[in-house]
């Protein structure tokens, strides 16, 4: 699963609670087939119950479940016959649908979900449906298997995360006008803006390179290190069990449960539609808790999605997002505030780096960044060849066998990964200086031959934890290459160029180990897995442009504060190359001193966590979950709790339809709302207007409104 995705707290900093999240989604998908056997009742004679299964675990009797033993009378297909026609169309369908998602959730707060159970699920859903209907017509001539359902996964996954890593919510987009005028410069030099065609050339001469850096390693990535790769892991938990008898039920009323949410999800949203006749009008604009809340940014905005979004995450994660939100927008800021004038120019533009925003984008960007550098103990967690791992016994298990048998049955050879490197990096030298001529062609030279290794790590560091530092490294690209290139040379542009190099390169290598992973315990070829990567991402590399140019063109307000798709992060971005070539001089009074302390009380938070033990450990919050509403509010983390709210009274209700639909009920909400954003895009594109404005005033300006309609009558 990559990890869009989604999965993504802000997909811009691949925060913590992806580790958490995964890694209960591992154990939810794990679940599901003890859960389904209650909801079904196949085979109450072979049910263990679970007081069963605790009496043996408290005896020492262990009963090894052989997967593969399952699907030991499957006929595996060869590599070429993984890579069906119906898969690519059925993912080309989904990239569409999930690039409008995540680029939606990409222009408004950032927080990605994990998409990729929905990709597992729906890809299941299309597929099987399409086979059943030929087979009754006795024309099926291929079955559809677990192999296939896994490129497709694939395939979708790696199209629809380029919708975040190709930077049109943050690198790219902070390279326009538009948001130019909203950051410290505020100039019209070191520009340019957006464009459709050297988008999608940009993205294609750089999205490739992290697939081949990593190819030569995936043996000691997946079978010598045996590392985790948790999303990965539940990924293939989850098509395993849909090829089952049982999963294959339990499939059909999940995906049933998830078309009732999708249509009440896409409904709302056209309702919503009609009482946005202008700005802040409609429903996501309802001060739920009082006008002085709503300046603040504390409400509910009715957002079908998020509420989808705090249902996938952990508990910890909203609360902690919350808890974020309270802390900056209702204590710090509005004290800071009041500093006007002595701490800050009280004349400064609100998104100046040099006024209030440095504190906000500093203090979130420290708290993210010291959470994703904090260190490990790898003994504890890292298996190596001479080093037995405590999971991994001295014998290998026939699953493993059979696994690492066909896993290493079609190598990929290391002279194509390397030729195929060296191959695009050198297209790629040529290409880029003629899109963004400020990035000259050994500025790119120097990342490529840094960036197989730090792809490395980064896929390494995904395979222990599930978490992603793409923007981290690319982050690093912008202060390096910004500083190197200097002002007068368009260091800003210069660095926010080569941070979407390294980004795609370090986000590419993680998504197809993660796949890798899938492949292996689905028994998919690597083969097929590389190709469907390949094609993936070259769908995603015009897919995703063309999102974002309807979006552009559809909406004029477009990354502008007040508008409904705001990009909060291209101004970030932008902000974080200039001061890469300023320095930290030009920050505000006092901003840095902030700033080590937030860094310091959030390692504090983190040791404290890591100490106590898992069991206490759950109640304290995530310092990286927090630091999300620093900049953007508390509306999203409302939206959440009430997500969270709704699983907790499920669970209290009945825990094993909680576990078994959670997911399908949230996909739904997720995927109607961002549905309905192709015809909003399209209505607006035709001049069509809502109608009405849903526009709430205090009584004093309610008043003083009645009196001026009333005299102008």
């Amino acid at each position: 699963m990559g990890t869009q995705q989604q999965h993504q707290l802000e997909q811009d900093d691949q925060l913590e609670y992806q580790r958490d999240h995964h890694a209960s989604e591992a154990g939810l998908v794990q679940g599901l087939r003890k859960d389904d056997l209650e909801l079904e009742a196949l085979d109450p004679k072979k049910t263990t119950t679970y007081e069963e299964e605790e009496e043996k675990e408290n005896l020492g009797v262990e009963e090894e479940l052989s997967v593969e033993r399952i699907f030991e009378q499957q006929i595996v297909p060869s590599w070429k016959e993984q890579l069906t026609v119906r898969a690519f169309f059925i993912s080309f369908v989904l990239s569409v649908l999930f690039s409008v998602i995540v680029m939606k959730l990409n222009l408004t707060t950032g927080i990605i979900p994990s998409l990729n159970v929905s990709a597992g699920l729906l890809g299941f859903f299309f597929v099987r449906t399409w086979t059943k209907f030929l087979d009754r017509c006795g024309l099926l001539k291929q079955p559809f298997t677990r192999q296939e359902n896994t490129v497709i996964q694939t395939c979708v996954v790696a199209s629809s995360s380029i919708a975040f890593s190709g930077g049109f919510g943050n690198y790219l987009f902070g390279m326009s006008a538009r948001i130019a005028q909203q950051s410290t410069d505020n100039s019209t030099s070191d520009i340019k803006d957006p464009g459709l065609l050297w988008f999608i050339g940009f993205l294609f001469v750089v999205s490739f390179l992290g697939l081949f850096s990593v190819v030569p390693l995936r043996k000691i990535m997946i079978i010598d290190f045996k590392l985790t790769y948790p999303s990965g892991t539940a990924t293939a938990h989850l098509i395993n069990s849909f090829h089952t008898p049982q999963g294959a039920k339990l499939a059909k009323k999940q995906v049933k449960e998830l078309g009732k949410f999708f249509s009440f999800s896409f409904l709302w949203g056209f309702f919503q539609w009609f009482y946005t006749a202008g700005s802040d009008c409609g429903f996501a604009s309802f001060p739920t808790l009082g006008l002085k809340a709503y300046q603040n940014k504390f409400f509910f905005d009715f957002s079908a999605t998020y509420v989808g979004v705090g249902m996938i995450c952990p508990y910890i994660v909203n609360i902690s997002v919350l808890l974020g939100g309270i802390l900056s927008w209702g204590l710090m800021w509005p004290l800071i505030e009041n500093r006007s004038g002595d701490w800050y120019s009280n004349e400064l533009s609100p998104k100046s780096m040099n006024g209030l925003q440095g504190y906000k984008v500093l203090s979130r960007t420290l708290i993210a960044l010291q959470s994703q550098l904090r260190g490990k103990d790898v003994n504890n967690i890292l298996p190596i060849e001479d080093q037995v791992s405590p999971a991994v016994t001295s014998a290998l298990s026939y699953d493993d066998q059979r696994r690492t048998q066909l896993f290493l049955k079609d190598q990929i050879p290391a002279w194509f990964a390397v030729g195929g490197y060296v191959s695009i990096a050198a297209v790629s030298i040529a290409t880029v200086p003629h899109i963004f001529p400020q990035l000259k062609w050994y500025y790119i030279l120097v990342i490529y031959l840094f960036a197989p290794s730090l792809a490395f790590c980064n896929a390494y560091g995904c395979g222990l934890t599930d978490w992603s530092l793409a923007s981290t490294y690319g982050k690093v690209a912008i202060f390096m290459i910004g500083a190197w290139a200097g002002s007068a040379h368009g260091g800003v542009l210069a660095g926010l160029a080569a941070c979407g190099v390294m980004m795609n390169i370090v986000s590419t290598a993680s998504d197809l180990t993660q796949d890798f992973k899938t492949g292996y315990l689905t028994l998919a070829s690597p083969r097929s897995m590389f190709v469907s990567q390949v094609i993936g991402t070259a769908m995603g590399c015009v897919i995703s442009p063309c999102v974002f140019w309807l979006f552009y063109k559809a909406f004029n307000d477009l990354g502008t504060p007040r508008s409904a798709y705001p990009a909060p992060f291209a101004v970030v971005y932008r902000n974080m190359a200039i001061l890469g070539v300023e320095g930290f001089k030009s920050l505000p009074k006092h901003c840095l001193l902030l700033c080590t302390v937030f860094f310091g009380a959030a390692i504090l938070t983190n040791v404290i966590k890591d100490c106590i033990g898992k069991k206490r450990a759950r109640f304290v919050p995530l310092p990286v979950a927090m630091a999300v509403p620093f900049y953007l509010g508390s509306y999203f983390a409302i939206d959440m709790c009430i997500g969270s709210l709704i699983v907790f009274l499920w669970e209290r209700v009945n825990k094993a339809k909680a576990d078994a639909f959670v997911p399908a009920v949230a996909s739904g909400l997720i995927c109607g709302d961002g549905v309905w954003t192709l015809p909003a895009s399209i209505l607006a594109l035709a001049g069509v207007k809502p109608p009405i404005c849903m526009r709430f005033l205090s009584r004093a300006e309610n008043d003083r409104v009645t009196t001026f309609l009333t005299g102008k009558a």
